[in-house]
This record gives C-alpha cells, sequence and structure tokens, in this order.
C-alpha cells in the first residue's frame, strides 16, 4: 500500500523559519545602498540589473513564503487538503537570471541570489515529491452521512 508523503509540522516551521532569515536578508541588500560595482561597467546599467535582480529575488522569496504559510495553515486545521493541493501549488516557472546583468551585480549580491535559488529548488523538490502520490479516496458527503445513520442505527 502506497503511503502519502507527508511534509510534517517540524519540517516547515524549519523551512519558513529559514525563509524568514533569507527574505531579511534579500531586503537589505536590495535596497540599492552602495551595492554597485561601477569599475566594470556604467552605473545605470548596473542599477538596472540589480533592480531586475532584486525583483526577481523578492518574487522567489514571496512564493516560497505563500507556499509555507500554506502549509502551516493545512497543519494547523485552517485550511483542508483539498485546500492545499489546489491552491497551495508553487510555481516552477520562476525566471532565471540574465547572465549579463548577473555578471554586473556584486559577488555577495550574487552569492544571495543563488541561495534562495537553492532554497526555492528544496521547496520545488518537497511539492513535487507530495504531489506525485495519489490523493486519498474521498468518501462522498452522502456516503458519511450513510455511515452515520448506520452507526446510530447499530447502536
Amino acid at each position: 500500500m502506497a503511503h502519502r508523503l507527508t511534509i510534517s509540522p517540524r519540517i516547515i516551521e524549519a523551512l519558513y523559519c529559514e525563509a524568514l532569515v533569507l527574505s531579511d536578508d534579500v531586503r537589505n541588500v536590495f535596497s540599492l545602498s552602495g551595492r554597485l560595482d561601477t569599475a566594470r561597467t556604467d552605473e545605470d546599467l548596473a542599477r538596472i540589473a540589480l533592480s531586475s535582480e532584486g525583483l526577481r529575488t523578492t518574487t522567489r522569496m514571496m512564493h516560497a513564503i505563500a507556499w509555507l504559510l500554506n502549509h502551516r495553515a493545512y497543519h494547523m486545521g485552517e485550511i483542508s487538503a483539498f485546500q492545499l493541493r489546489h491552491h497551495g501549488r508553487l510555481s516552477a516557472e520562476m525566471r532565471e537570471s540574465d547572465p549579463r546583468q548577473f555578471d554586473l551585480i556584486d559577488a555577495d549580491v550574487q552569492d544571495l541570489i543563488e541561495r534562495t535559488r537553492r532554497f526555492y529548488d528544496r521547496l520545488l523538490r518537497l511539492d513535487r515529491g507530495w504531489r506525485q502520490m495519489p490523493e486519498p479516496a474521498q468518501t462522498s458527503a452522502i456516503q458519511r452521512l450513510r455511515d452515520r445513520i448506520e452507526r446510530r442505527l447499530a447502536v
């Protein structure tokens, strides 16, 4: 019998904490506070590159946190497995960086961007594994009502 892959609340909480720390780093780094390497290229191009990468990275982390919040809500009983399965999808379509723009950014910022990508990839693997398992058979509302009536009549 195949068992449904579960992502425990403990794992979700640990990932959520990691996501918050990583998101805070992203917010601090992409405030355009002197992170430009103007010795290599024009300052305007570097600002555009930093803004573009900042938007991509921030969006990636927002998707990650939303996915984690959905899983937290599921484990706390605030949403059903059906709602989680159908509304808690993690997008695999996160845009990759333009290599020409990526090269204009400081190495420290590039490292942060890579850390967010690796984190997001971990969540994608968890999401894919969880979704590949067949949905547990759900009984209809009518069948559940029949079962309750039968249990009451049997007493």
